[in-house]
C-alpha cells in the first residue's frame, strides 16, 4: 500500500511541477487542524512528509493560525507546541487576526503565486481551497498522509492553457524575458510607431514659403535689347522778325 501511495503522490506531484512550476523545497503550509490529527495518529510531520514527497519541504504556517491555538485552550496546547516548530509567514493579519481557514484562504490569493501546499483537516477550508487552481491538498486518514488528487478547478485550468483560452504562469514568464532579451517591450513599441510615422509625413519645414533674406540688392533695370529702335525727338525751327531761323526747344517724348 506505501509503495502504491508514493507512485499516486509522485504521479499528481508531477501535475503540479509541469502544469504550475512547482519546485523544490515545496512549501507548506499547515494549519492547527491538521498538527491535531497528526498529534493523536503519532505522525512526525517533519520526517514523514519529505519521504512522501521525495523531495526537500519547508513547512510554514501564520501567526493567525497560531494566535486560534491560543485561544482555543489547553485541548489544542500539544498542537500549538507543533506548530510553533515551523515558520511563520507573514500575513496581512498581523494587528486582527482572523480565523486560520480565512488567513490561509489570503495567503493563495486567486492563483497560488507562491505554489503552497496546504496541510487541514477542515473540510470548509479544503472545500474553498478546491476553487482555486493550482493547490495540492493534504490530508490525514488512517494514521497515514495523503496527498488529494487534483482538484477539478485545477484540471479545467490546464484544459483552458492546453486549449490556448489562457495562458499558464510558466508561458507567461517566458513571454516576458523573451521579450526582454530582444527589448521588446510595450513602451519600445509604441515608440518605435511613433517614429515610423514621423519619417512617413513630410517635414513641415520644407512645405513653408522661402523667405527673403535682407541685405540682398535689388536686381538693376532691365536695359533696352540692342536692335530696339529709339523714338527720335523733332527740332522745330522758329522765325525771328528779321527773318532768321531760330531753333525751338527739344520736344520730350513720353
Amino acid at each position: 500500500m506505501t509503495n502504491k501511495r508514493q507512485k499516486q503522490a509522485k504521479k499528481t506531484i508531477s501535475f503540479y511541477k509541469y502544469n504550475f512550476s512547482f519546485r523544490e523545497p515545496y512549501q507548506i503550509l499547515l494549519d492547527g487542524t491538521f498538527c491535531q490529527a497528526a498529534l493523536k495518529n503519532k505522525i512526525q510531520i517533519k520526517e514523514q512528509m519529505p519521504k512522501y514527497l521525495m523531495g526537500e519541504v519547508q513547512l510554514c504556517t501564520t501567526s493567525c493560525a497560531l494566535k486560534e491555538l491560543e485561544t482555543l485552550g489547553k485541548e489544542l496546547y500539544g498542537a500549538k507546541i507543533i506548530l510553533q516548530r515551523f515558520q511563520v509567514r507573514r500575513c496581512p493579519h498581523l494587528k486582527s487576526p482572523v480565523p486560520a481557514s480565512e488567513c490561509l484562504l489570503s495567503m493563495l490569493e486567486e492563483n497560488n503565486p507562491h505554489h503552497y501546499f496546504v496541510a487541514t483537516q477542515d473540510h470548509p477550508l479544503t472545500t474553498g481551497l478546491k476553487a482555486i487552481p493550482g493547490v495540492p491538498l493534504f490530508y490525514i486518514i488512517l494514521n497515514t498522509i495523503v496527498l488529494d488528487k487534483p482538484s477539478q478547478a485545477s484540471l479545467d485550468h490546464v484544459q483552458a492553457v492546453q486549449l490556448g483560452e489562457l495562458v499558464s504562469p510558466a508561458q507567461q514568464r517566458s513571454i516576458c524575458s523573451l521579450k526582454e532579451e530582444q527589448g521588446i517591450g510595450q513602451k519600445d513599441g509604441e515608440q518605435r510607431k511613433k517614429r515610423k510615422r514621423k519619417q512617413s509625413n513630410p517635414n513641415p519645414l520644407s512645405c513653408l514659403k522661402k523667405k527673403k533674406k535682407k541685405g540682398v540688392p535689388t536686381p538693376p533695370l532691365k536695359k533696352p535689347e540692342e536692335g530696339a529702335k529709339r523714338k527720335r525727338s523733332r527740332h522745330k525751327k522758329r522765325r525771328t522778325e528779321g527773318g532768321d531761323m531760330e531753333a525751338a526747344p527739344a520736344a520730350t517724348s513720353t
